[in-house]
């Protein structure tokens, strides 16, 4: 019997419990840690409720290595999925490494103090995860994750060579607040108010924050204004794809949004460094973060669809080809499912498919991958099977061809 152990009990955390606690042949005993565990017992409760189903929660410090090594080892996991925050990815591979654990997350290591994420710190992984024979899987969420594996499948079956790409990711739900964010406030305003990145001609490119914008056609949305931003999946995928001329990712905002975050940006509130108050100090951002609605309580009040998807233009029997290939996700069946908003959704069913994976010994190799560098095929089948059917298309031409950034 395997055992699983999942570490966050925010909105993702709940639905990779949900979706884990299905499939009890692949994912065993389940053990779910948060550094608050009344927010394991209430998903423990509901998974119970709904499904029948009865796993165990725990409380633990992430960012304590021996701590949290010490649960992996009590427990007796095989597997742990990290859905905590970004700053604790290398203390929770500590634990691993330390316990004998397979490891998978979200999203990369980033520092607490600095808005910079990036792969190196993780990569520098690779060789104490060969030699201890363990498989650490890289941003198993849906961008990163599916996009990753969304570019390996049409490497696979659709071209010879990639030449650009662009991901698009649209939400188009609507939870009728004044300004709330889909997922954790503060790392999602680090990403939105940091600089533009692209991978142009073999060298990064930089514009200002949310500088560029187009009009795209999301299937089953409509038109929707999207801007660029820099996503760590272009930092792999221009490694792994060296082909590939241009990388870009693109998400929408709503012009309210925009307004709310400038606005805010302007008064100091989306800064992370200290300043004095009252004494001590204070995280503008972080207070920020502790005043804005918890992502994981807006279930109930979203409305409407996501769609995410990856545009690629390349050669296939030295013709040029442009192909989309996206999926939709709605926000209300996301809810009734795992009592979670679809962001939360899209980024846990791609967890708990790669654990699944590496579980299975589909993708179980020792070292630390990206998504891209696994075999699309199985992940592809159970995206169709757990909640995230996909859909392809062969375009006349690449709608994003004409944007200059």
């Amino acid at each position: 019997m395997k055992k699983t152990l999942i570490i966050g009990a925010g909105g993702v955390g709940r639905v990779v419990a949900h979706k884990c606690a299905q499939l009890h042949e692949v994912f065993g005993d389940i053990l779910l840690a948060s550094r608050t565990v009344s927010k394991c017992d209430a998903i423990a409760a509901d998974i119970r409720e709904k499904k029948g189903v009865t796993i165990k929660t725990a409380a633990v410090d992430a960012d304590d290595v021996a701590a949290t090594a010490s649960l992996i080892r009590s427990f007796g996991a095989d597997i742990v999925i990290n859905v905590a925050l970004p700053y604790q990815d290398l203390s929770i591979m500590d634990a691993c490494l330390e316990a004998g654990a397979h490891y998978v997350d979200t999203a990369n290591y980033e520092p607490l103090d600095t808005a910079k994420f990036e792969y190196k710190w993780q990569w520098a992984y690779q060789e104490k995860f060969q030699k201890a024979g363990l498989t650490a899987l890289l941003g198993s969420g849906f961008d990163p994750g599916a996009t990753n594996v969304f570019c390996a499948h049409a490497a696979k079956h659709h071209f010879d060579e990639i030449l650009s790409l662009d991901i698009v990711d649209c939400n188009a739900g609507s939870n009728g607040l004044p300004f709330a964010t889909n997922f954790n406030p503060e790392i999602n305003i680090r990403e939105i108010t940091a600089r533009g990145r692209f991978w142009k001609d073999g060298a990064w490119q930089e514009t200002d924050p949310i500088s560029v914008g187009t009009t795209f056609d999301f299937p089953q949305v409509g038109p929707k204004k999207m801007y660029l931003l820099y996503h760590e999946e272009l930092e792999s995928l221009s490694k792994h794809f060296p082909s590939a001329r241009q990388m870009r990712f693109w998400m929408t905002f709503s012009d309210s949004y925009l307004t709310h975050l400038r606005v805010l940006e302007n008064v100091g509130m989306t800064s992370i460094k200290p300043i004095p108050f009252k004494g001590g100090e204070i995280v503008p951002l972080e207070f920020l973060k502790a005043v804005l609605p918890d992502p994981g309580s807006l279930g109930a009040l979203t409305k409407g669809k996501t769609c995410i998807g990856d545009v690629i233009t390349g050669t296939k029997d030295g013709k040029t080809k442009h192909y989309f290939i996206w999926n939709v996700c709605d926000h209300e069946e996301c809810f009734r499912e795992t009592g979670a908003q679809g962001v939360s959704y899209t980024t846990g069913v791609p967890a708990m498919i790669g654990a699944k994976m590496v579980l299975e010994g589909k993708w179980q190799r020792p070292g630390v991958w990206n998504m891209e560098q696994c075999d699309p095929d199985p992940f592809m089948a159970d995206m169709n099977r757990y909640g995230l059917p996909w859909h392809e298309q062969v375009l006349p031409e690449n709608p994003l061809a004409h944007i200059e950034a």
